[in-house]
């Protein structure tokens, strides 16, 4: 595409861009989960059912981010990120109207593809564009903007669904959408690094076979059983397609996925704390709404206002871990990080039916200041030791393993929390408790058990990330480690500097598509 003006950047709208279609695609995320209980009693189905409507839309993100890299860099990630705004939004009216549980799910599927392009879009324009001396500084807003949305989310949520209805919060998407699809024509500069020269088809493909194996094995085990023939064969086949993906991409010219780029060893380590971090963060998003409106029996409003103290505390120590990542050794953030996720945790695992909200407020503000402290710390650890070619790669791959793990996790604890359950109501008959206790009391204090169990068990997979934490090694540029390119404002001389790169082909317009 021909240049048709260059200006510089402006990195104030540019940021405002980047940060209303992270909040936008974060709020339409969080808002589910308060919903769940009350789209199973409005599809009358169950919670094994309303879920794909969770880790259906998170599959097809995790899908979506190996192929981002390579369409953002053939098309530009100004394209990329504008067709993303509009297909969230489209969807989002789709799944307005859907008229069962199974539409919900295929409209959320729908928008999970489009949602899984907008993520590696933003780190990759913040990486690639935003000189490397505000990169933390943009990288912390990009964040804070991404736990804002979680902040404001449930009780939002709540709000509109006791005020209107469940659709409510799939409308809400739509003026947001405009406006940010509206930013991103004027601030987001369209450019390319480096053009890829092919699309490796059958690695999207296995990577795809492998995705929807293993996610409907972990997400069905607990009606199949691990021993059913069914779970062990969709196991071995995921494992295989697996392997076959990785395989593939390690030897062919055109990888999908540049997996070559976990020869840094602080990115592969990155990407595996942020693996068990994620965990963890699924974890108490699914379990605590669960608990409070389906065993104490709150309403969708009270409960988003419960989780609102929480959530906003993750909101503030985002904003500290921008201010103290360039002051002092970012491993003890990460650390403190694991430690209050895995307390807070821990902690969640004693609930019980009188159980208060006052202690529950505290629990999941020490979880969230953790996510806060760990998740972006070990992002900005891992990408900062990438050069800056590679920076589209390793952003795709950490959504998508982020995105794989959250389907896995949301899979894998949801089974989890239904076969404790079951055996818990099991163990109350069989030793004579229920003969003291009603049907409905049986049913709420299993399911509490069986959340404890599930919080718990994520606590202490959340400790197996500490050791990992000390093998990090500290980011000593400090994002203040300064480049050529950086010593002139804005984006003409970021990209006159970059044209020199081999392989480099820039065109930048501010007003095109």
């Amino acid at each position: 595409m021909e240049t048709v003006e260059k200006n510089n950047l402006n990195y104030a709208l540019l940021m405002a861009a980047l940060l209303i279609g992270g909040f936008f695609t974060t709020l339409a995320t969080s808002t589910i989960n308060i919903a769940l209980p009350v789209l199973m009693e409005h599809f009358n189905t169950t919670l094994d059912t309303v879920k794909w409507s969770t880790t259906g839309f998170m599959l097809a993100t995790g899908i979506m981010a190996p192929i981002t890299c390579y369409m953002g860099e053939k098309f530009s990630y100004k394209r990329i990120y504008f067709i993303s705004i509009i297909g969230f939004t489209i969807s989002s009216i789709f799944c307005a109207l859907s008229w069962n549980v199974q539409s919900l799910i295929a409209f959320r599927i729908l928008q999970g593809l489009f949602n899984g392009l907008a993520v590696p879009s933003t780190m990759s324009i913040i990486y690639q564009i935003v000189p490397r001396n505000k990169q933390a500084f943009s990288m912390s807003l990009w964040s804070l903007s991404a736990t804002v949305a979680p902040a404001i989310g449930p009780t939002l949520s709540g709000w509109l669904i006791q005020s209107f209805n469940w659709k409510a919060i799939f409308i809400m998407n739509i003026p947001i959408g405009i406006i940010a699809a509206l930013f991103i024509l004027k601030a987001v500069p369209y450019y390319k690094l480096n053009p890829p020269q092919g699309f490796d088809l059958p690695g999207f493909s296995t990577c795809l076979a492998a995705s929807i194996l293993l996610l409907t094995a972990f997400s069905e085990v607990s009606h199949w059983g691990w021993t059913s023939y069914k779970t062990i064969l969709l196991l071995i086949s995921g494992i295989v397609f697996l392997g076959i993906f990785i395989f593939r991409e390690l030897t062919v010219k055109n990888p999908i996925l540049n997996l070559s780029i976990f020869r840094f060893k602080g990115f592969t380590i990155s990407v595996i704390i942020r693996s068990i971090v994620t965990m963890g963060l699924y974890a108490g998003s699914l379990l605590t709404p669960l608990f409070l409106q389906n065993a104490q029996h709150v309403s969708a409003l009270d409960a988003g206002l419960i989780l609102l103290p929480s959530s906003l505390a993750m909101a503030l120590c985002t904003i500290i871990v921008g201010k103290l990542y360039n002051r002092i050794d970012q491993r003890i953030l990460l650390i403190f990080g694991v430690i209050c996720m895995a307390a807070g945790s821990f902690a969640l695992s004693h609930l019980s039916l009188e159980t208060s909200h006052i202690f529950v407020v505290i629990c999941m503000t020490f979880r969230n200041a953790g996510i806060a402290f760990s998740l972006g710390t070990v992002t900005m650890l891992g990408m900062s030791s990438l050069d800056k070619k590679v920076s589209g790669n390793g952003s795709s791959i950490n959504n998508w393993v982020a995105q794989s793990i959250g389907c896995l996790s949301i899979g894998i604890f949801t089974s989890l929390l239904t076969f404790q359950a079951r055996q818990h109501a099991a163990d109350l008959v069989n030793t004579g408790a229920a003969l003291k206790m009603g049907k409905d009391l049986i049913s709420n204090t299993s399911f509490v058990m069986g959340v404890n169990d599930v919080n718990f068990i994520s606590a202490i997979i959340m400790l197996v990330a500490l050791p990992l934490c000390f093998l990090l090694n500290k980011d000593k540029s400090g994002g203040e480690k300064l480049v050529q390119d950086e010593n002139s404002k804005g984006l003409k001389g970021n990209l006159e500097n970059l044209n020199s790169q081999p392989g480099f082909n820039s065109s930048v317009s501010e007003n095109t598509i």
